[in-house]
């Protein structure tokens, strides 16, 4: 199988504990929110079950993790193998030294498209597989363009780290911002029921009597 196409075509991710609890929790939620009753029962399943399903269709925590070092190795990459090509190395050459020299998930896909340059395969076929992966396709957009365009490769690929780089920053500043929401989450998740026990479901209990007793 070729790097990427299984990832393209993706793998359900399994259901562990935290998972359920997390999608019971949400369900409760439901529940609280539209009360006990038929609404509220109806909207805890479809939540419940539409938590479940959008766990299970998250990529793999393996998947996740080679995503984000290849998006990480990435300007280091197209750095170093520029540097190779402008020193006089082949492609080829050039290729194989920066997958030996990075390695991680990204050296094996370079290494793969080497092996294919090798076998005597077309630039677009050896960097068709890599346009399957998100983390990869501006990388093989790239190199695809360079070698059917004719323009240098080397000043191609320094474009690619210098935006490689600057979505690498954009996307640690994201990762950050997504920290505080998901640690402010479970303590919203904790107050939200406590809330509504001691604030709501006492007045609502002194409301009632007063009216049973009028």
């Amino acid at each position: 199988m070729t790097p990427g196409r299984g990832l393209r075509v993706g793998r359900l991710g399994r259901v562990g504990i935290r998972d359920l609890t997390f999608a019971a929790g949400s369900a409760l939620l439901g529940v609280m929110i539209f009360g006990v009753g038929v609404t509220g029962v109806f909207a805890g399943v479809l939540i419940f079950g539409g938590a479940l399903i959008t766990l299970r269709l998250r990529p793999p925590q393996e998947s996740r993790r080679d995503t984000a070092r290849i998006l990480a190795d990435l300007p280091l990459a197209a750095d170093l193998t520029a540097a190779c090509l402008r020193a006089g190395r082949p492609l080829t050459s050039a290729l194989e030294a920066t997958a030996v020299a990075i390695g991680g998930p990204l050296g094996d896909r370079l290494a793969w498209v080497t092996g294919q340059l090798r076998l005597g395969a077309a630039p677009e076929e050896a960097w068709s597989s890599l346009l399957y992966e998100s983390c990869t396709a501006q990388l093989a957009r790239t190199m695809v363009r360079a070698s059917t365009t004719g323009s240098p490769v080397a000043d191609a690929l320094t474009r690619l780290a210098d935006d490689a780089s600057a979505t690498a920053r954009a996307t640690s500043s994201a990762a950050a911002r997504r920290v505080g929401i998901q640690a402010v989450a479970p303590l919203g998740l904790c107050f939200l029921p406590a809330f509504i026990l001691l604030g709501i479901v006492p007045v609502i209990a002194v409301l009632a009597a007063r009216v049973l007793i009028v």
